[in-house]
């Protein structure tokens, strides 16, 4: 399947159906179309790609329970010193404040949170919609 990528001045969509072997692809679509001196070469590579596998990832996952018949939106706001990625999906969403630390002794062992955890230490600002299946995803130039 070959994903779509819709392009305008300052923004991009993609519609990503729910299957975790499209992440990949989603990923590198989205940040070859990155306009160069936008974030640095290191930020997309890294940062960006990381976070949006991870946001991809968990709402394939856990959002649309990798049903094939769903799909997850991925919408990305071009800025002149930002690039702000919304991955919205269709499921029930979660509140993000109930996701333990990873960190934690008691947690070590478990997976759970571990993307999260990733995600916010990558990106510079992440916020969830109120019904709790969108995330953003901020990074800015440094």
């Amino acid at each position: 399947m070959t994903l779509q990528l819709q392009v305008t001045r300052n923004a991009m969509q993609l519609d990503v159906p729910s299957d975790l072997g499209m992440v990949g692809d989603a990923v590198e679509l989205v940040a070859t179309h990155v306009p160069p001196g936008t974030l640095s070469p290191r930020r997309i590579s890294f940062n960006l790609r990381t976070a949006l596998a991870e946001a991809l990832g968990n709402a394939i996952r856990y959002g649309t329970g990798e049903d094939p018949a769903r799909r997850v939106t991925v919408r990305v706001e071009l800025g002149g010193d930002f690039v702000r990625i919304h991955v919205v999906d269709d499921g029930h969403g979660f509140d993000s404040r109930s996701v333990p630390d990873p960190t934690q002794p008691d947690n070590l062992e478990r997976e759970y949170g571990r993307g999260l955890f990733v995600i916010r230490h990558l990106v510079d600002d992440v916020a969830f919609n109120e019904k709790g299946n969108g995330i953003s995803l901020t990074l800015r130039a440094v």
